[in-house]
């Protein structure tokens, strides 16, 4: 079955290394982004300040542009030189050092809180691309949606993990009378050692097996990126996939985002009803990124991610008819499977079209297309949400656009004239 599934000389322990990259890195989004920086950083850091959320939101903006801007150099840089596994050892050790950081974020230590959130998540976003780029130098063709999802699922574990350590701690700080700026600052050492520890698989065992760039065909990082841009007509199936993937992203960053604001403000959830409900949706999406990356294999790329926009386009209407708290949670469990899987066959999308050793280049692009999504899709629900005059129903629906717009946007798209593509255009641009 390994044979079948994975390229010649690749070892099944070489893709749990790389699976386990996602186990380590997923703790920093669900206790740094999700679960508990997030809320300590508006209440205890910035004093609960009316401008508190939208510096964290301000911070997060900056961090994800910035990956915007070097995303695509970097990943031409890496494909030139072969050196992903390089540049993922610098971006591992930058997520852990400024994840670590925060542990000086005491209250009123905004500057360093902002800058060690910037750069953490900064080499997060940066190491998630290059990360993503081994997926087709591992996994066959034939095999990239369940590889990935394979990986994805691992993540959505690690998360559990991490948060689940980290709140055993803050329970047993509780106990002993600690307070919040005691407890949330040591949860970042936690994440962040956890961080360390897990990424050592992927850092010590994936092998680079890109070659770098002849040197009679001499290209700077830049000079490639322009020609890859000013070429991508070349790529008409990949160039919609990346708009779709601006649009449909667009909506999983604001429900990933503001699902804990949505809880609270329409449900009137707790603190723990909170955290219960980011656990059981992390549970929920790790499952639908394991079955339906193999359901992907079988059907094909398009059709699952059709159908997990679909499913995204129920969640939101049932989130916002939900009468009660029993619908949301039906909602939410869907919003978990639908995360999990949409998250995962995009990753494995783009590995197919992605244009042989240039793999890395085009991860970047991808990494570019989430991250402005990630920036358009919290705004539009917070612009939704003044517009309205604080109506949290009306601002998800109108954010649920977003993935009506990619669901159409998708139509046209066709995998296997867009790997046929890749291959042309790999032998015009290696030759140019």
């Amino acid at each position: 079955m390994a044979r079948l599934l994975l390229r010649p000389g690749v070892r099944r322990r070489e893709v749990w290394a790389w699976a386990m990259y996602d186990f380590a890195n997923s703790g920093y989004t669900t206790v740094v982004i999700t679960a508990v920086f997030g809320a300590y950083f508006v209440a205890v850091v910035a004093g609960d300040a009316p401008w508190a959320t939208f510096a964290w939101t301000l911070a997060l903006s900056v961090s994800y542009a910035l990956i915007m801007l070097t995303a695509p150099l970097i990943g031409a840089w890496a494909d030139a030189h072969a050196r992903k596994k390089t540049l993922l050892w610098l971006t591992t050790l930058g997520c852990v050092g400024a994840t670590a950081l925060l542990y000086f974020a005491a209250p009123g230590a905004l500057g360093l809180a902002i800058a060690a959130l910037v750069v953490s998540n900064y080499f997060f976003g940066t190491g998630e691309n290059l990360i993503a780029a081994f997926l087709p130098e591992l996994a066959r063709p034939r095999a990239l949606g369940r590889v990935s999802g394979w990986g994805w699922a691992l993540g959505y574990v690690g998360g559990l993990v991490s948060l689940g350590v980290s709140l055993a701690y803050i329970g047993w700080a509780q106990a002993q009378g600690q307070g919040a700026a005691d407890f949330v600052p040591a949860s970042m050492l936690i994440t962040a050692a956890i961080f360390a520890l897990a990424s050592l698989p992927a850092l010590l065992m994936l092998h680079e097996r890109a070659s770098p760039v002849p040197d009679h065909v001499p290209r700077t990082a830049w000079r490639q990126v322009r020609h890859t841009l000013g070429h991508l007509s070349q790529l008409p199936d990949l160039k919609r996939f990346l708009v779709c993937t601006v649009l449909y992203q667009a909506g999983i960053a604001a429900v990933i985002t503001l699902a804990a604001i949505y809880a609270s403000q329409v449900f009137h959830f707790d603190t723990r009803q909170t955290i219960v409900l980011v656990l059981v949706v992390n549970i929920t999406a790790a499952l639908g990124a394991f079955v339906f990356g193999h359901v992907q294999d079988r059907i094909g790329h398009v059709r699952l991610i059709a159908l997990t926009l679909a499913g995204w386009i129920v969640m939101v209407l049932l989130a916002w008819a939900a009468p009660d708290e029993r619908m949301f949670w039906i909602a939410a469990n869907l919003a978990g499977l639908c995360m999990g899987a949409s998250q995962s066959a995009g990753r494995a999308m783009v590995g197919l079209l992605a244009p042989p050793a240039h793999q890395a280049e085009f991860f970047g692009l991808w990494g570019l297309a989430v991250k402005l999504a990630s920036i358009i899709g919290p705004l539009t629900y917070g612009v939704a949400s003044w517009l309205t005059a604080g109506d949290h129903r009306q601002s998800l629906l109108i954010t649920g656009a977003w993935f009506v717009a990619g669901l159409w946007t998708l139509r046209g798209i066709r995998a296997d004239r867009g790997r046929r593509a890749a291959h042309r255009f790999a032998l015009v641009s290696d030759h140019a």
